[in-house]
């Protein structure tokens, strides 16, 4: 081709001329970039566009440039380090439904605070590279396809405090470290986890923590009355809890929410309970509870809704039937409509739960 092109020309000439010449893979990239950071932002979402292998909505439709700062969902600020360098602080493609992984070129993000996934199509493993996000905040990958163990990462992340990887594929044990995080909240529902129930939950300060739709094995440990001071609401929904109600718990105060139903809770509910002044919505169905239910629990200053159908209950005080929003059936509550059988209820009745004698590994 260059023969054809310099007919003329020495070939020690065009020998010199073809030295010279630089060879595609070394030609310097058109791309500019302000600073150094932002150029390896570019590398990690040029890398993770070509991990994604289905963009319905063309959410990345605008991912290429130099400037990264412009592409939809990426989010720059000021460097904390440095306030006149811009940098990648926040990436948000909630709902977008991508399909595709994560690669580890998204480590180079390394002054990252946010990063939100919710509603995508996203598979395979949270990489071990992002242990460089040293300022990560909060992450969100709820409603993907993400498998294998608990991302263990997230527990090196010194400055996290927002923990969200519910409605996934995550499996095994939970990590006893995650509930000894300074965290402000937990989400880990529905997922695949099969461990026992974390007896140290007590030490963690979060506001919230939702484990619900999990296989966990044994009872709620007394330890969680350490939560007192911060912990809102916990959901342990279809969580796997066995044994009773541990005293204990009526001494989370601050508490809002509770919900411990659908699992193989039994005994009667502790007459502590009454004492969670701030409660508003309280929910133990589906359960083996029996006995009667402490008048004080009803008289909560707070409580809104109470459900406690399907149980054994035997006895529950008129103020129960005067909240705003409660449900008794199934039980075994004279007077009331749609109850268990007089047969059922009397074996139930004539054994009373001991729960001294039920044994729980803490």
């Amino acid at each position: 081709m260059i023969m054809k092109i310099f007919p003329s020309l020495p070939l020690s000439l065009l020998f010199l001329f073809l030295l010279s010449y630089p060879s595609p893979s070394h030609q310097q990239s058109d791309h500019t970039f302000a600073n150094p950071r932002l150029e390896k932002a570019y590398e990690a979402l040029q890398a993770w566009k070509k991990a994604m292998t289905d963009d319905p909505f063309n959410f990345t439709s605008n991912w290429y440039g130099p400037d990264v700062c412009t592409y939809r969902g990426v989010y720059c600020a000021p460097a904390l380090d440095d306030s006149y360098i811009q940098t990648v602080a926040g990436i948000d493609l909630n709902h977008a439904n991508i399909a595709g992984y994560l690669p580890k070129e998204l480590g180079l993000l390394t002054d990252l605070s946010l990063f939100h996934l919710n509603s995508n199509r996203f598979c395979g493993t949270i990489p071990y590279t992002i242990k460089n996000w040293r300022l990560l905040y909060e992450i969100d990958v709820s409603n993907n396809n993400f498998n294998g163990g608990f991302p263990k990462v997230l527990l090196s992340l010194p400055y996290l405090k927002f923990i969200d990887v519910r409605y996934n594929y995550f499996d095994g044990p939970i990590p006893s470290k995650l509930f000894d995080l300074d965290l402000d909240a937990i989400f880990i529902n529905n997922n695949n986890f099969t461990s026992k129930f974390p007896q140290n939950i007590g030490n963690s300060p979060v506001s919230v923590a939702v484990l619900a739709y999990n296989n966990f094995q044994g009872c709620l440990p007394p330890s969680i009355s350490k939560m007192s001071k911060t912990l809102n609401e916990i959901i342990l929904e279809d969580s796997g809890l066995k044994g009773c109600l541990p005293s204990e718990i009526g001494e989370l105060t601050q508490l809002n929410v509770l919900d411990v139903s659908y699992n193989d809770l039994s005994g009667p509910l502790p007459e502590s309970m009454g004492e969670m002044k701030n409660l508003e919505q309280l929910n133990v169905a589906f359960n083996m509870f029996s006995g009667s239910i402490p008048e004080s629990i009803c008289s909560l200053p707070k409580l809104e809704n109470f459900t406690y159908s399907s149980n054994f209950f035997s006895d529950a005080p008129y103020k129960c039937l005067k909240l705003q929003e409660t449900d008794d059936r199934l039980n075994c509550i004279a007077g009331r409509p749609f109850q268990r059988s007089a047969s059922v209820c009397k074996s139930i009745n004539d054994y009373p739960i001991s729960c001294e004698s039920l044994s729980c590994d803490y």
